[in-house]
């Protein structure tokens, strides 16, 4: 028995010091002398060294032969990694196996999962709430599990890189890009959830890159099609876009992706975009903020930079900037061979090209590419759909479901009394509606499709009147929450009639729908955030008092709905 306690309480003294172990900071192993990278390096054609910035875009989605084009490349070109996109995770695995095997060094794995694996992978793989969403918790500690969790998500696919967390501050609510994807619009906030998901990324063993340097969240254009101009004060930029990075710098953040935007403040060379820019990469975000850690470039592939720099000049801009890492070259053979001749002229100094590639060589050590093994295939689907991840996503859910009104009609909904659940953008029952049913004595469904009449509408809001209470849940039915409704105004007009002393109202969509929609005079108002299952039940849960509201509003609305509002 004396020994089964021993064996016991070494084998938890054990656990412990391992948990209590946290790995090397990444930023300081990147920049410190590492025998393996130096073996590694010394092995390396000086092609083949320059192939290690460059990470190529792979799909499982676009079928066997795009898997084996790419394949192609990888075998003959020696690149440093993969940019994933949309597939399956099972095929994604299969496919990661068969690229590490081609590759004299192990590639390193990058993803934009922002919202975790269900980012790129939504049928098959757990999506998180998106950050807008997480901006409303008031725990940041949630948000830090959740990047531990989605650095385990990471590992199992073999995968070591994540693009996030977005650190873009959302001041201009008409963002056609950002938008939903930041944690908001005040900068401490921002900076605070960006810190707990990166922490719990890094501290589960993933690099975390900080987005879009040096602030996207205030822009019109999307660069994926055009060049965004940035009009503002070098001033203005210190204070506000630049705040969040700066910060989390100090805080030891891994890597950074600069966006393609033209900011003439900090570089006022015609259309060049931030990404290619030296003034940008090197004086301001290497020099000025002291950032030591990776530099990745936004796609090079987007409108954004090839627009004005075409034919490779992009990548040999962005190489001369000063980036570790180039994600997506349009053609990265003729990339390389432009990086090489750059070289020889003296544009690129070799020795700066080759500590470059020593800090990427360096960082997939960090990640344990060192010691490279194979995805395990067995359980794999499995793996990634777990009841603990699950739990967390729900526990995340019901922290950021914020009530911004609650009149007596709100703190006394019985559910006996007869209601009416008027379901608005969708067509049939969603989690919400189902769920909610269940607990309700005497209910009539109504759902509003958008295609109904005038007069259909007039009908249905004379039926709809009748009842004791009213639910009126507004879906956003569309893959991405927009700020601005696709209802018709007649749908408008029946929500701004409906919305009065007996109806409470729940929102699952963007929280800039409040500016877009008439349901103030509501006496109950539910901010849900996004129209996923899981922010659906956390609502079923607020409204039958199985939960206590938490969420307070990320975003400044209008006169009526500012930042930090939630009862």
């Amino acid at each position: 028995m004396i020994k089964k306690l021993l064996l016991f309480l070494v084998g938890a003294f054990l656990v412990v010091t391992a948990q209590a172990q946290k790995r090397p900071d990444f930023v300081q192993a990147i920049n410190s002398k590492n025998a393996w990278v130096d073996s590694v390096f010394s092995k390396l054609s000086a092609k083949e060294r320059i192939a290690q910035l460059f990470l190529v875009r792979a799909h499982t989605n676009l079928g066997k032969k795009y898997i084996d084009s790419v394949a192609q490349v990888i075998r003959k070109e020696q690149l440093g990694g993969l940019v994933v996109f949309q597939g399956g995770p099972v095929r994604h695995a299969q496919m990661f196996n068969q690229y590490q095997k081609l590759s004299k060094v192990p590639l390193l794995i990058t993803y934009d999962g922002e919202w975790g694996l269900g980012m790129r992978m939504p049928d098959s793989t757990l999506s998180y709430p998106y950050q807008m969403t997480l901006g409303a918790i008031q725990n940041e500690h949630l948000i830090y599990e959740m990047g531990r969790q989605v650095a385990r998500d990471f590992q199992r696919l073999g995968m070591h890189f994540n693009f996030a967390p977005v650190v873009d501050i959302n001041n201009n609510p008409k963002n056609p890009v950002i938008n939903f994807r930041s944690f908001g619009d005040n900068k401490h906030n921002v900076t605070r959830k960006a810190k707990a998901y990166m922490d719990g990324m890094v501290d589960g063993g993933i690099i975390a890159s900080l987005k879009h340097f040096p602030g996207h969240g205030d822009t019109d254009v999307d660069s994926h099609h055009d060049l965004p101009q940035l009009n503002f004060s070098k001033k203005r930029l210190d204070t506000l876009e630049i705040f969040p990075f700066r910060a989390l710098i100090k805080a030891g953040a891994p890597a950074i992706m600069v966006a393609h935007m033209h900011i003439p403040a900090l570089d006022a060379s015609p259309n060049i975009p931030s990404s290619i820019s030296k003034k940008v990469v090197t004086d301001l975000l290497r020099k000025e903020l002291g950032f030591k850690g990776l530099t990745v470039t936004d796609a090079m592939d987007m409108n954004g930079v090839k627009k004005f720099f075409p034919n490779g000049e992009a990548d040999v801009m962005a190489i001369e900037a000063g980036h570790d890492l180039l994600e997506v070259s349009e053609n990265s053979a003729r990339a390389i061979d432009l990086v090489e001749k750059a070289v020889k002229s003296g544009r690129i100094k070799q020795a700066d090209l080759d500590q470059r590639v020593k800090r990427v060589l360096a960082a997939k050590y960090w990640v344990g590419l060192h010691q490279y093994r194979p995805v395990p295939m067995q359980q794999l689907y499995s793996d990634l759909n777990g009841n603990p991840a699950k739990q967390l996503v729900q526990r995340l859910a019901d922290a950021a479901v914020t009530v911004l009104k609650a009149d007596r009609r709100m703190k006394t909904f019985d559910r006996r009394a007869e209601t009416a659940i008027v379901s608005v953008g969708i067509g049939q029952a969603q989690d919400f509606e189902k769920e909610i049913a269940t607990q309700l004595t005497e209910k009539n469904h109504f759902y509003i499709t958008g295609k109904e009449t005038e007069e259909e509408l007039k009908d249905l809001l004379k039926q709809i009147r009748g009842a004791r209470q009213i639910l009126l849940a507004i879906h956003d039915n569309r893959s991405r929450p927009r700020s601005e409704s696709d209802l018709s105004e007649d749908v408008r007009e029946f929500i701004d009639k409906l919305a009065g002393r007996r109806t409470i109202t729940l929102m699952f969509t963007n929280p800039y729908m409040l500016d877009n929609l008439s349901v103030d005079r509501s006496s109950g108002i539910i901010m849900a955030y996004q129209n996923d299952s899981f922010m659906q039940k956390a609502a079923v849960k607020l409204l039958l008092g199985q939960i206590k509201a938490q969420g307070k509003l990320p975003v400044t609305i209008n006169k009526k709905f500012q930042y930090g509002d939630g009862l």
